[in-house]
C-alpha cells in the first residue's frame, strides 16, 4: 500500500470499482448475496451505528452465526470508524459479561438465537448502550437489525484512518487460559490475504470457499471472508454446527474449490466416510469439485493427512496460525507437503526456533516458536505484562515448541507448556497422540504429564475410542505397545484413560490444562 492511509472496508469495496457488483459474493440457505448486496448492508448497518451514537474507535461486540449480516456489521463498523470484536458463538453468559465489560462495547449485534445468553447478564453491562438483534423483531428492550439499518442511508463514505489504527478485535481461544483481546490494525487484514491466499493457496475470483470453521474466528475470519473477498471469490456460508453430514451436504451441494477445516473435523469425516457403503459414498461424499484442503488450529497427525488423500484423492495443507498472528505463518504448499509438519514460511513472514535464553538454535533441535509478520496484533488490550510475555519487539512468542529441518520445515512439538520431561528426556504429548491415532481403534487422544504414585512425571493418555470398541485393560496393552513401536519406547503412555471426548476450544485445539486438571 503506498499510502499510509487506509480503511479495511476497502477489502469489500473494491469488489464494486473492480465491476463485481453483480457477482455472487455469499451463497446462504437457499439465496444468494451480490457483492453490491452486501456492501449497501455494510453502509447501513455503519450509518445506523452512527445515529445511535457509537463513535469512532467506540467497540461493537459481534455475536453472530455465520451470515451475510456477520460481514455487514463487520465492515460497517470498521467503515465508519468503530471497532468490531467478532466473537465465540458457543460460550456461555459469563463470558459475554466479560467480553463487554472488558472491551467497553457500546453495542453488540447478535443473532436472535444467541440473545439467550445475553439477555441473564445485560444488566450487568454498564458500558453496554445498544443490543442490536438480527431477527430481533418481536423482542422486547431490543434494536431490531432490519428495521434500523432499512432505515439507514446505504451510502457511507470510510473515515480517514491510518494503516496504523485499530481495526477489530479478536479474543484468543483461551487454549491456556482465560481469553485475552488482541488488538488488530487496518494494515493485518491486506497483509494475511496476499501472502498466504494468494501466496500459498493462489485464491482467485474463480474460486469457491466454504471453510467449516466459523468467521468469529481468526482462521474462520481469513478463510470465509477477507481472503475472499480480497480477491473477489465466493463464498458459502453456513449457519449451523459443522457435523460431518452437515459438511458433506453442503460440499456436494456448492461445489467449494477450497475446503478449510481442522483436524478434528478431518478425523470425524474420515470416519463418517467408513460407515457407508461405496456406492452410498460416491454421491454422498462428493469432494470432486475442491483443487485444495486447508487445515490449522492443531497439528495434522501425518496418518490422517494419508488417509484423506486416500479416501478423496487430495492433499490438505497443514499449516499453523493464530489470533495474534490473524492467520497461517508456516504452511505446507501444494505438491510440496511433507505428512505431519507444519510446513515452511509463508511470504512475508520470518521465524526462529530459540532456547530458554532467547538463543536461536540450529536446525534438529526443539525450543520454542517466535515468528514475525506484518499481520502480527498491537497488543493485549488491558494486559501490559502478557503483552511484554508475548510481544517481543518484532518478534511474537508463540508458546509453541518447534523444530525445524535441513528443508525448513517445521515440525510441532506441542505447547510450551505442555512438552513433558519423562525419565530426564522431552516427550512431545503431540508425538504420542499421532502414533496413537494410528491404531484402529482410535478416534482421537489427548497427551499430558500426570503424577504417578511415587510422584514422577509420567506421560498420560485420554483415549476416545471409535464407536466399535470397548475400553479393556487388554486394550490398554495393546496401546501401550502399539505405541513403542512407533516412536521411543520411553515416550509410550504409561497411564491410559477411556474417555466419551476431549475438552476442546472451539477450533478444535485440545485444552491440555483442562485433562490436567
Amino acid at each position: 500500500m503506498s499510502t499510509d492511509r487506509y480503511n479495511v472496508s476497502q477489502v469489500l469495496d473494491h469488489n464494486l470499482e473492480a465491476g463485481r457488483g453483480d457477482k455472487v459474493a455469499i451463497y446462504y440457505g437457499n439465496g444468494t448475496y451480490t457483492y453490491a448486496q452486501v456492501a449497501q448492508m455494510a453502509n447501513r448497518t455503519g450509518n445506523a451505528l452512527r445515529e445511535l451514537g457509537v463513535e469512532q474507535e467506540n467497540r461493537v461486540l459481534l455475536l453472530l452465526l455465520d451470515s451475510p449480516q456477520f460481514p455487514a456489521a463487520f465492515f460497517g463498523a470498521i467503515k465508519m470508524g468503530a471497532v468490531p470484536i467478532p466473537t465465540n458463538t458457543v460460550m456461555q453468559s459469563a463470558d459475554y459479561e466479560y467480553f463487554l465489560n472488558d472491551s467497553r462495547a457500546k453495542a453488540l449485534v447478535v443473532s436472535e438465537p444467541l440473545y439467550k445468553v445475553i439477555e441473564p447478564i445485560r444488566a450487568n453491562c454498564k458500558y453496554l448502550k445498544h443490543v442490536i438483534v438480527v431477527g430481533g423483531k418481536d423482542i422486547p428492550n431490543v434494536l431490531d437489525w432490519k428495521t434500523i439499518t432499512d432505515a439507514a442511508s446505504p451510502k457511507l463514505d470510510p473515515v480517514e484512518t491510518s494503516l496504523d489504527d485499530a481495526a477489530f478485535w479478536l479474543y484468543s481461544s483461551g487454549s491456556t487460559g482465560f481469553p485475552k483481546g488482541a488488538v488488530h490494525l487496518q494494515r493485518d487484514i491486506p497483509f494475511t490475504a496476499k501472502n498466504y491466499a494468494e501466496g500459498v493457496l493462489n485464491m482467485t475470483a474463480d474460486d469457491k470457499i466454504f471453510s467449516a470453521s466459523k468467521l468469529f474466528h481468526a482462521y474462520g475470519l481469513g478463510n470465509n471472508m477477507t481472503f475472499p473477498y480480497s480477491v473477489g471469490a465466493t463464498t458459502v456460508l453456513f449457519p449451523g454446527r459443522p457435523t460431518p453430514d452437515a459438511i458433506f451436504e453442503t460440499v456436494a451441494r456448492h461445489k467449494p474449490s477450497l475446503f478449510f477445516s481442522v483436524p478434528t473435523m478431518y478425523a470425524a469425516m474420515l470416519y463418517a466416510a467408513t460407515l457407508t457403503t461405496p456406492e452410498e459414498g460416491e454421491s454422498k461424499f462428493d469432494f470432486s469439485s475442491v483443487r485444495l484442503c486447508v487445515s490449522a488450529a492443531e497439528a495434522l497427525p501425518a496418518d490422517i493427512y494419508r488417509r484423506w488423500k486416500d479416501r478423496f484423492n487430495l492433499e490438505i495443507l497443514d499449516g499453523i496460525g493464530s489470533t495474534e498472528m490473524l492467520h497461517i505463518f508456516i504452511s505446507n504448499y501444494p505438491a510440496k507437503v511433507k505428512a505431519g509438519s507444519s510446513g515452511q514460511l509463508v511470504p512475508g513472514y520470518n521465524a526462529k526456533i530459540t532456547d530458554e535464553a532467547g538463543r536461536e538454535l540450529a536446525a534438529g533441535e526443539i525450543g520454542d516458536l517466535q515468528v514475525s509478520g506484518d499481520s502480527a496484533a498491537a497488543f493485549y488490550w488491558n494486559k501490559r505484562e502478557k503483552t511484554k510475555q508475548t510481544m517481543r519487539g518484532e518478534w511474537l512468542f508463540t508458546g509453541d515448541k518447534y523444530h525445524v529441518d535441513e528443508d525448513g520445515y517445521f515440525w510441532y512439538h506441542g505447547r510450551s507448556d505442555d512438552m513433558l520431561k519423562v525419565g530426564g528426556a522431552w516427550v512431545s504429548p503431540i508425538e504420542v497422540e499421532n502414533a496413537l491415532i494410528e491404531h484402529q481403534a482410535v478416534l482421537e487422544s489427548g497427551v499430558v504429564g500426570a503424577k504417578d504414585e511415587t510422584g514422577l512425571v509420567k506421560t498420560k493418555a485420554f483415549v476416545v475410542l471409535k464407536e466399535s470398541y470397548q475400553p479393556s485393560p487388554d486394550l490398554v496393552k495393546e496401546l501401550q505397545e502399539f505405541v513403542k513401536g512407533r516412536i521411543a519406547p520411553h515416550k509410550y503412555p504409561r497411564m491410559i484413560e477411556f474417555v466419551n471426548d476431549l475438552p476442546k476450544t472451539v477450533t478444535g485445539k485440545i485444552q491440555r490444562y483442562k485433562l490436567r486438571q
